[in-house]
């Protein structure tokens, strides 16, 4: 189990990191936004702390913090939100689609509820093989009502696959409430699968260890899946887009009732003062040298636009549209 001060130190990165590149989206080093994490942090901390390095995820189009928590280096990862041909995918994937394989980020995916076909299937052929390794998908509210994740959820109980089910339930699908939108219990799609669910307090980083190392004991043993809900509360904007646009789908007042249970705070209070203030001083150093990275490092050519979109390494015609 992660120590109180490993935890603090995803919480804090993950944070951070993503107040550093809401700034650097405003001032246009990284273009077309990104979609916050700020405020459910203790999910992708907790959850990544009870995975080996060898482990499966699969993310959602709010990625930063799952792919950091992984293990992913955050240099390379924001020089991946800026495009840039140092980021982890070239500067091809951006926000939305970063992947480090090699750290068992099996890729962020932009499309509601698609990335637990991906894991259920890595996770399926995991007990083909032998393997004890184990995958996790991340995905928010909103997916509960997609035919692909009820797909990948009866497949995964059908097939007994070794694979965590994390929902993110932030309260919104974009700016729907789940009340609006979501018929029955979160949890209850789950169970009509015969996948044991819980609902885990998703703004405390240890809560969320515990449910998560029982969830993946029970995978690697060969019992199945499990589906965790973890309640949390997304205290920035659905995209940076709402910074400019200011849609009024929530009260300023309603905004503070639900950001009032930090993780940062919560985590926090477990470490000792010293020790946070060196976690920080080390983030800060790593962050600052991750913004000297992007403004030294070239963006992609133009001319090799096409390079890695085919598997064999065959390239589109020439003139082709």
């Amino acid at each position: 189990m992660a120590d109180a001060a490993e935890l603090y130190r995803t919480v804090r990165l993950i944070r951070r990191f993503e107040q550093h590149a809401i700034e650097l989206v405003r001032s246009g080093v990284i273009p077309g936004g990104i979609h916050p994490y700020i405020g459910q942090e203790a999910i992708a901390a907790g959850v990544c702390a009870a995975l080996r390095a060898d482990d499966i995820i699969t993310s959602t189009h709010r990625g930063h913090g799952h792919v950091l928590a992984k293990g992913a280096d955050p240099v390379r990862m924001l020089a991946e939100l800026a495009g840039r041909e140092t980021g982890l995918n070239r500067g091809r994937g951006g926000s939305m689609h970063a992947a480090d394989v090699g750290v068992g980020v099996y890729g962020a995916n932009a499309i509601v509820g698609a990335a637990a076909a991906i894991a259920t299937g890595a996770a399926w052929w995991q007990r083909r093989t032998g393997s004890d390794r184990v995958a996790v998908t991340f995905f928010g509210d909103g997916a509960v009502n997609q035919g692909v994740l009820l797909e990948a959820l009866n497949l995964a109980s059908l097939w007994q696959a070794p694979v965590l089910f994390v929902c993110e339930n932030n309260g919104f699908a974009t700016s729907m409430r789940v009340s609006q939108s979501t018929a029955g219990s979160i949890p209850g799609r789950a169970e009509a699968f015969g996948i044991p669910a819980e609902t885990v307090d998703g703004q405390d980083p240890e809560l969320v260890l515990a449910a998560a190392e029982t969830a993946v004991s029970r995978a690697r043993a060969g019992d199945g899946p499990t589906f965790l809900e973890c309640l949390t509360y997304r205290f920035d904007a659905h995209h940076t887009w709402e910074h400019k646009a200011r849609p009024r789908y929530r009260t300023a007042e309603e905004v503070a009732t639900g950001s009032a249970r930090d993780p940062l705070e919560i985590q926090g209070a477990r470490v000792p003062e010293q020790v946070r203030d060196r976690i920080d001083a080390e983030i800060e150093s790593v962050l600052e040298e991750a913004e000297r990275f992007v403004a030294d490092s070239p963006d992609p050519d133009p001319a090799a636009a096409l390079d890695y979109l085919y598997a064999d390494g065959l390239r589109g015609r020439a003139g082709a549209s």
